[in-house]
């Protein structure tokens, strides 16, 4: 991704918070720290984060309720983390809008790929770092930068992020569907024809008609990046 990860912590243990800092900023994640519940809330309404690991049984507001508030508004990924392990707190936290449950004592490498997963989820492109070369294109998703015939193209971030994943999987067939999935999110409430207006800029800035790769439609289906492989 382009920008850094930044990821809240709400818990009142120093320990777990300590352990969680060590091994997130190991990953490569910005962390935030909140020992109780109202502080958390104010630190995600100052600086919004990219996800919250949230302890339940914390002073002032717990985590419960903290959950509810954020999704009133929000739907940052929230990871719950707590001594309780019984299947009905579980189905609560879900209830709620939580999007991963990590029961303490936890493995803080489980925490890391739980981390990764759910951004992955909420976020398709959010661990895009790989450049793409192919004969006269160069895509370097982590700079935004797509060249093209040795020239910088500008493109706007959702068709920067449309050409990264259909030629992140080249000869793949996607639905419109599929794509709104992806790159717009699944409650992305568009129709299916904005996926084609992208396609229609990215064509008209990149051209269609080489000899080497295409972004090709696949009609009444929806489209894939054609690479010749000869």
């Amino acid at each position: 991704m382009n920008k850094q990860v930044k990821v809240l912590i709400i818990e009142d243990d120093p320990y777990i918070c300590e352990l969680i800092i060590l091994y997130a900023e190991k990953s490569g994640y910005k962390v935030d720290i909140a020992n109780d519940g109202m502080t958390g809330l104010e630190m995600f309404y100052d600086s919004p984060p990219d996800l919250v690991i949230l302890d339940i049984m914390m002073p002032e507001m717990d985590g419960w309720e903290v959950c509810k508030e954020i999704r009133r508004f929000d739907k940052t990924p929230i990871i719950m983390l707590t001594g309780k392990g019984q299947s009905y707190d579980k189905l609560k936290g879900f209830k709620l809008g939580t999007d991963d449950y990590l029961v303490k004592p936890f493995d803080p490498n489980e925490l890391m790929a739980r981390i990764k997963a759910v951004l992955r989820r909420a976020n398709p492109m959010f661990d895009a770092n790989e450049i793409i070369e192919l004969p006269l294109l160069k895509i370097d998703f982590q700079q935004y930068k797509v060249t093209y015939e040795k020239q910088e193209i500008v493109l706007p971030p959702k068709e920067m992020e449309l050409l990264y994943f259909l030629a992140s999987y080249p000869n793949q067939v996607f639905t419109r569907q599929q794509l709104l999935e992806k790159i717009w999110g699944v409650d992305f409430e568009g129709d299916s024809r904005t996926v084609d207006v992208h396609i229609k800029r990215i064509r008209e800035k990149l051209g269609n008609s080489n000899a080497y790769w295409r972004v090709k439609t696949i009609r009444g289906v929806g489209y894939k990046f054609e690479v010749d492989n000869h």
